[in-house]
């Protein structure tokens, strides 16, 4: 038997023989050998660095495109608590108010003291600041002197002539009347110049409301109560504290007036609204990198500022000042004009502390198809070793359409087993390398393989997976060959791109979450008595859309934000 083998081999060598002792065909074989070893690495080298592309476009074109999607701005907002610590009103209040005050009563109350004067001297205690429900209570005290000076007018000469004829005659007209009656007469003559100690208390109401405008009405009333303080003069007691009222209500009543009129005027909050405006209004860099997307920017633009009416208790003033913006995604830094509203929309209580931000992000396909391609390109299906074929993922693409019944398959029966027609879908255009395991030739080929599906957000994941996957009628002939056995692996690969047909969009979140974090950093500031906290707490996806060319993600940032305010500006 072996000496039958070896005569075989000798006779197909022949020719061989015969013609390799000619230089000539040397050379020929020599140069096919190197042609086939340069195709073999070229459509190696082209396998592995620029694999064969796929037609979803061209699939997609074929069919009826989708509306394409209108520019969309979504409305974010903050709504900010300024709360101003109780202390520091008392504080601001204790600076600004004067230690002394003086006046001059040119009218006394009294009919005894019509030709006195009666001046005013008083300095105020500690100012002390209370809250309760919509009210400020401010208290104080005012401690001083009452100098009357001058003579007591002729009422009290007629009482005391009056006075000394009587006790004149009580004491018999004698000389010892005459003299008590004259001493007693006298007294209308007597220069007066006495103190009278002055105490009072001064209790002021407040109840703040802010104004269109930008400003803080305090809305004061003040109440003023003088203790008891006598003037004897003759013998005669006179009640001070009728004749000092008049002036402590005066200068009070200046002092409150001023403060109003301070406080009605005062811009400081437009002046910090002005600030925090200005740093809203921005570009956010988003995206890049190895987030997988493009570089994108988040532009903001505040359009309408609001404000609720104060709410006190017994520590703080609250006064919550809202604001909305235009958010939009763009694919270039933007500058957006942002004018400062001259008018506060007044509105009821808010949801303090709250900060939302929307991000309505456009993703083009070219972009997603590199997250695909990330997630099936090598992989094998199906998984297990006894399946008659095997079909490798070179490369994935996606486009959208509408896509009629008539056009999905008997596969158009979804993994969940409800049954779909037609409608807005997302196609994923596959092109695939099979290869039949049971013969020993092992046939191969490769092709397009054409799948729909809805796009859906897992809640869960926070991803966008393919729901309703149905194979198309084109790619149930596309194998050649090995059409047979690879019919037979396409509903392993459709059970597959169920299971893995997923579309992570969270390292772009947490790329973005990042971002818009270090963004709020410019707000977050600790000086002058202002502490202001913003942060973002979470970032999810909240809805999706798709045209022909673009997925378009919504997501909402959400967070907190409040201002403290520990000193105020004196």
């Amino acid at each position: 038997m072996r000496g039958l083998a070896e005569i075989v081999i000798y006779i197909i060598t022949v020719p061989l023989r015969l013609l390799g002792r000619s230089r000539l065909f040397r050379y020929l074989i020599g140069a096919v050998a190197v042609i086939a070893l340069f195709f073999v690495a070229t459509l190696w080298a082209l396998d592995r660095y620029l694999p064969a592309g796929n037609d979803a476009k061209q699939i997609a074109a074929k069919l009826e495109p989708l509306p394409p999607l209108q520019p969309l701005a979504r409305q974010s907002y903050v709504i900010a608590p300024v709360a101003i610590a109780l202390n520091a009103i008392q504080r601001n209040l204790e600076a600004a108010a004067p230690r002394q005050l003086s006046g001059q009563n040119n009218n006394p109350v009294s009919s005894l003291l019509s030709k006195a004067d009666i001046g005013m001297t008083i300095t105020r205690g500690n100012i002390a600041v209370d809250g309760k429900a919509s009210e400020l209570t401010i208290l104080t005290q005012l401690n001083g002197t009452l100098r009357v000076t001058g003579q007591l007018a002729a009422q009290a000469g007629n009482l005391t002539g009056n006075l000394s004829d009587t006790i004149g005659g009580l004491l018999g007209g004698g000389a010892l009347g005459k003299d008590v009656g004259k001493a007693v007469g006298g007294l209308t003559s007597k220069v007066l110049d006495q103190n009278v100690e002055l105490r009072s208390q001064v209790i002021i109401h407040a109840k703040p409301a802010i104004a269109a405008n930008w400003r803080m009405a305090p809305n004061l009333t003040a109440q003023v109560s003088v203790g008891n303080s006598a003037l004897q003069v003759a013998g005669f007691k006179i009640n001070m504290a009728n004749e000092a009222k008049p002036l402590v209500d005066k200068a009070v009543n200046e002092q409150v007036a001023a403060l109003e009129a301070r406080l009605r005027n005062d811009s400081s909050i437009e002046r910090a609204a002005r600030e925090q405006w200005s740093k809203m209004c921005r570009s956010i860099p988003l995206g890049g990198g190895d987030t997988g997307l493009p570089q994108l920017w988040l532009e903001m633009r505040p359009v309408r500022a609001a404000a609720a009416q104060p709410q006190i208790d017994a520590r703080n003033l609250t006064l919550a000042i809202g604001v909305q913006a235009d958010t939009r995604i763009s694919a270039k830094e933007t500058k957006p004009q942002c004018p400062f509203p001259a008018q506060l929309e007044l509105g009821p209580p808010m949801d303090n502390g709250r900060l939302s931000i929307a991000l309505p992000i456009d993703v083009p396909f070219n972009d997603l198809n590199k997250l695909l391609n990330a997630q099936l390109k090598g992989h094998r299906y199906p998984e297990g070793a006894d399946a008659p074929v095997e079909v490798e993922v070179l490369n994935a693409g996606l486009a959208a359409a509408q896509v009629g019944s008539s056009r999905l398959g008997h596969s158009n029966v979804p993994i969940s087993g409800k049954p779909e027609i037609g409608g807005d879908r997302l196609l994923i255009s596959l092109r695939v390398k099979a290869h039949e395991k049971k013969s020993w030739f092992g046939f191969g080929a490769q092709a397009n393989v054409h799948i729909w599906g809805r796009p859906k957000l897992d809640p869960k994941t926070q991803v966008l997976r393919l729901t309703d996957i149905a194979l198309d009628l084109e790619s149930s002939a596309a194998f050649g060959l090995v059409g047979t056995a690879a019919r037979a692996a396409l509903p392993y690969l459709q059970q597959a791109l169920a299971d893995n047909a997923v579309i992570d969009l969270t390292p772009f979140l947490n790329d973005a979450k990042s971002k818009i974090g270090a963004a709020l950093a410019d707000f977050r500031q600790n000086s002058n008595g202002v502490e202001v906290n913003a942060a973002i707490n979470d970032l999810r996806l909240t809805g999706i859309a798709f045209d022909s060319n673009t997925l378009r993600v919504i997501a909402e940032a959400e967070g907190t934000a409040r201002v403290t305010v520990s000193e105020l500006p004196k």
